[in-house]
């Protein structure tokens, strides 16, 4: 059988730009790859960049009024979304160039156009051109789900807030997951009115439930409106533009825009995927094991378009190993098992490891516990507290899971899964001379234990 390319990638994102890289520049594989919209994917256009850059503009208001308790004239006036807006589209600009340069640098072909699966060796471009490939990747990702309803109304998702000309005034957000959460801390912090609506009993689900629970309280000190256990029934557009939305509890508010976080679907409506016999789940992900390989041979795929660890890095690891495996000989998998996360709020949320709920289901555990004003904050007169929690065996003393939530504890959580992944215990922990003065110096020296059973 004459193929055209060793392998062909549907997704220029971070998975699928990594897997056709390495199998082209390392292992010497013929390579293409289709885009139909931007080079980057959902990290570098239209998630984690974007957002942590906005994350970074929205800090400064708090910044500004801790500089004055520190001695400094400073002020934060009307925040200009115009300007910073357009700064941020033009990084944007530059990374996705990069992102092509380096495919193309590679040896990969690019084709900036949707393509569609045929048969489980065979592509077609939306200009009707086929092509044959011995594999073929999908790294489509997911997109945000929103019901077609509230979509027709004008509501938004986190993609129609990169892209919007103005904020809003005031804004309702319905979600209680990260990306809900990310984003009530940031448009709180860049001036806009902030409700959130989560029809669950605690934000974050999933997470463990003292960082739950100290996230939320938190974002409410702020004066995020967040209410649990809430939902909206009814939204309504008014002849000014705006929005009137009713809750569960009844109660009708008025709004300038609403967003929903409700969650996310994978990118495989259209793609052909049923007609090469590949299996999806209920949610329209691929089904794939852990070579991340479907149920048809010839077909592979990474990232969040299988909804197993939906992260940007977990793709790039994916396939970075699809590609050794495959094309180089080099045999192995991501283990998904322990992946470090972190969610950015204010303060920021670090979690490496089990919640304390998942690790009693596994036997007896020792949990040690520490909530305190950090010195920056407290000298500035803030009463915002941090907290930081280890899950261990108790028999055993290994650190099971390692939870943050203080300033940059994305940057801490990072050091901290290094330890947790060697299988550290709770001695190796006490065995280490603090930093001080700091706020992780708290990691290692929290003797006693808060709950033993």
């Amino acid at each position: 059988m004459t193929f055209d390319y060793d392998l062909f990638v549907i997704g220029g994102g971070s998975g699928g730009v990594r897997a056709a890289r390495i199998a082209s520049s390392e292992h010497g594989a013929k390579v293409a790859l289709a885009e139909e919209y931007r080079m980057g994917g959902t990290c570098v256009i239209r998630g984690c960049v974007p957002k942590k850059l906005m994350v970074f503009a929205s800090s400064y208001p708090d910044a500004m009024r801790q500089a004055q308790a520190y001695g400094w004239d400073a002020r934060c006036k009307a925040f200009d979304w115009t300007r910073f807006r357009t700064t941020l589209h033009a990084e944007l600009d530059r990374l996705e160039a990069i992102y092509a340069r380096n495919a193309e640098a590679a040896g990969v072909t690019l084709f900036a156009q949707r393509a569609q699966v045929v048969d489980p060796h065979t592509v077609e471009l939306a200009d009707g051109t086929r092509l044959r490939a011995r594999h073929i990747l999908i790294a489509t990702g997911g997109a945000p789900w929103i019901p077609q309803k509230f979509r027709d109304l004008g509501a938004w998702t986190s993609n129609e807030l990169f892209l919007t000309e103005e904020l809003p005034r005031s804004i309702l957000l319905v979600g209680g997951g990260f990306i809900a959460c990310e984003f009530a801390c940031i448009l709180h912090g860049m001036g806009v009115e902030v409700a959130q609506y989560y029809r669950g009993a605690q934000i974050l689900r999933g997470f463990d439930e003292d960082l739950r629970g100290h996230v939320a309280a938190e974002m409410a000190a702020q004066g995020i409106g967040l209410q649990v256990d809430t939902d909206l029934v009814d939204l309504e557009r008014l002849p000014d533009g705006r929005f009137a939305a009713t809750d569960t509890r009844g109660a009708r508010r008025e709004f300038d825009q609403v967003l929903f976080a409700t969650g996310r679907v994978a990118n495989t409506e259209g793609l052909g995927l049923e007609n090469a016999g590949v299996r999806l789940n209920a949610n329209g992900a691929v089904v794939v094991d852990e070579w991340s390989q479907s149920n048809v041979p010839s077909i592979f795929a990474v990232g969040d378009v299988t909804d197993r660890v939906n992260l940007t890095p977990v793709a790039i690891r994916e396939g970075h190993a699809f590609a050794d495996t495959v094309f180089g000989a080099k045999k192995w998998h991501v283990d998904h098992a322990l992946v470090a996360s972190a969610v950015f709020t204010r303060p920021e949320a670090g979690t490496v490891g089990l919640s304390e709920e998942d690790a009693r289901k596994r036997g007896a555990v020792a949990v040690y516990m520490t909530a305190f004003r950090p010195m920056q904050t407290a000298f500035a007169g803030q009463q915002s507290r941090v907290m930081m929690k280890l899950v261990c065996d108790r028999d055993s003393g290994q650190v099971l899971g390692c939870h943050i939530v203080a300033p940059c504890a994305g940057e801490l959580i990072q050091i901290a899964a290094i330890a947790v992944g060697m299988k550290a215990t709770k001695a190796d922990f006490d065995r280490t001379i603090a930093v001080h003065p700091t706020i992780s110096e708290e990691l290692v020296l929290m003797r006693d234990p808060v709950r033993t059973d």
